[in-house]
């Protein structure tokens, strides 16, 4: 019976001892277990920090490079835009505009100068030649209107450079070739002058196409400075004489038949010449 006893606690004994190292052995398979997931859980923690950390340097790299290159593009110099569908002539237009207010900025130029010098000389033969058949009651057509109204419509100066152009036009009508009556004509070309370059800068476009202003301008200015040379001839050839067999009427309508004739072809002559020294001066 002791032999049994002991043999049934030795059994015991053992029963306990295996329970004990298989409790000993699932606790290690746990705790190896966890670490393996708390490995698992850190390295996946790892992988998306790097991932985030790696966009965000990405996404701030494109930022920086955006900016540079809007940067650039500002800093840039940009080539001029042309409107689509824009009409040819209206460019033209603009670019004359442009080219007219550079010179009006700049004053008259040397080329300027010679031409209205060569303009008042053919306005000068003309006037002696052709105006000496129409000469009455001491006044002539003067054509010489007709060329300084060229000049500025073709050079577009000042009111002022305008009024200068009118002086030398007076100079030259000075002459004792070209004026039965000394004097009148400095003023009368002054002002004619002066009336010229007011409406050069007034568009006259008929239709938009039609430039109608080298007409009506030659026409105001060449009526304004024959009829106030008219009228400074009447009063001292006719009023002021007391020999004078004329009467004012008679004066008068002569004056009148020969300013408006005069006018009329200045008009229709710069009419015509303005579009053609447009082209060949490239104004």
């Amino acid at each position: 019976m002791h032999l049994a006893d002991m043999e049934t606690k030795v059994l015991t004994q053992g029963r306990v001892g295996a329970k004990r190292q298989r409790r000993k052995m699932r606790m290690t398979e746990n705790t190896a277990t966890t670490m393996n997931a708390t490995m698992n859980t850190a390295s996946a923690a790892g992988t998306a920090a790097a991932a985030t950390t790696g966009a965000a340097a990405a996404a701030t790299a494109s930022a920086a490079i955006t900016g540079v290159a809007a940067t650039a593009s500002a800093t840039a110099p940009q080539a001029p835009r042309t409107v689509a569908g824009q009409a040819p002539r209206a460019v033209a237009g603009q670019a004359q505009r442009e080219v007219v207010a550079a010179r009006t900025t700049q004053g008259l130029q040397t080329q300027d100068l010679i031409l209205i010098a060569v303009l008042l000389a053919a306005g000068a033969v003309l006037k002696l030649t052709v105006g000496s058949f129409f000469a009455s009651f001491g006044m002539k057509p003067n054509f010489i209107i007709a060329m300084y109204c060229l000049a500025i419509i073709l050079t577009r100066p000042s009111v002022g450079q305008s009024a200068v152009i009118g002086l030398l036009a007076g100079l030259v009508c000075q002459l004792p070739m070209l004026n039965a009556t000394p004097g009148l004509n400095i003023v009368s070309e002054l002002l004619g002058a002066v009336v010229c370059g007011l409406l050069v800068r007034i568009p006259m476009n008929i239709g938009g196409k039609a430039d109608v202003n080298p007409f009506v301008n030659t026409f105001v200015s060449t009526f304004v400075s024959g009829a106030s040379f008219a009228l400074m001839a009447i009063y001292i050839n006719v009023i002021s004489n007391p020999n004078s067999e004329t009467t004012v009427a008679a004066a008068l309508v002569a004056y009148v038949l020969i300013v408006l004739g005069t006018a009329t072809f200045n008009a229709i002559l710069n009419q015509v010449l303005v579009p053609l020294m447009r082209k060949v001066l490239k104004r």
